[in-house]
């Protein structure tokens, strides 16, 4: 109570206004060019008041014309905030219950042009996509703790099309064996990301695997196959045996795929 007596004696009174009204309409994060809108009041000297509540320690600057609480730390919701993008990737998989590792970056999706960077201690790594590949997302969380995230199937799609934001080729092949996927969820966002290769890799996977639910979209894949050879993990040697069905020289052998893939999280 004391120490509550003694911030309200160093406020002005439109500061402590303002703490008032983010208090009533729970704002924890936002935005300069919103917050009069949201709070439905206008403020001769806003950004007087936000440079000395972030001065006195009341609120915290994320980067230039956005703001949180000070104590407010939800990654995910300041992750999509700072970029207007997508928890993805390797955070979306630990999100999902789909990896044991913990990513020492916040992986968010964005079709925008944004620079990687630490915000109150945590990193922060923004992937630029092609607005054709902008699909499967949706919405967790509520109220001003809402955040978006590439659903499950496009996460894993994501992850094969891009891995080295997965973790680990053998996280991500753990990861499609224990998810229960969506055939024509796959279908749909093979075509979005427009990548033969990965389609080819995660088709094999399902048929290797027998997936269940994803006889359409092995039907697909391998509609898809061409003649160009590639590699089962695109980050691993030049070895192992080639599968003529599926173009692919597998230098993970079935064998170790089988382990990797039945292992528990």
């Amino acid at each position: 109570m004391a120490d509550s007596v003694y911030i309200s004696a160093n406020l002005t009174p439109r500061q402590l206004e303002f703490i008032r009204l983010i208090d009533e309409y729970e704002v924890d994060i936002f935005n300069f060019i919103d917050i009069e809108n949201q709070l439905n009041t206008n403020f001769d000297n806003l950004n007087e008041i936000l440079e000395n509540l972030v001065d006195k320690k009341i609120l915290a600057r994320i980067e230039k014309g956005k703001y949180c609480r000070i104590n407010f730390k939800d990654e995910k919701v300041i992750g999509c905030f700072v970029s207007d993008g997508a928890i993805a990737y390797w955070s979306a998989l630990n999100a999902y219950g789909l990896t044991e590792q913990f990513p020492n970056s916040v992986f968010v999706q964005t079709t925008r042009p944004k620079k990687n960077k630490i915000i109150f201690g945590t990193a922060y790594q923004f992937v630029k996509i092609a607005a054709y590949k902008n699909a499967g997302i949706i919405t967790e969380g509520k109220g001003n703790l809402k955040y978006r995230v590439t659903d499950l199937e496009k996460t894993l799609v994501d992850c094969f099309d891009l891995p080295q934001h997965s973790g680990g080729y053998a996280e991500l092949i753990r990861a499609f064996n224990h998810a229960k996927l969506d055939g024509d969820k796959m279908i749909t966002y093979c075509k979005s990301i427009r990548n033969i290769a990965a389609t080819k890799r995660m088709g094999f996977l399902a048929d290797f695997l027998d997936k269940k639910g994803l006889k359409g979209f092995i039907r697909f894949a391998k509609q898809q196959v061409n003649s160009k050879h590639n590699l089962f993990d695109p980050a691993g040697n030049e070895k192992g045996e080639f599968s003529r069905v599926w173009s692919l020289r597998l230098n993970i052998g079935r064998e170790e795929i089988l382990d990797i893939a039945n292992n528990p999280f």
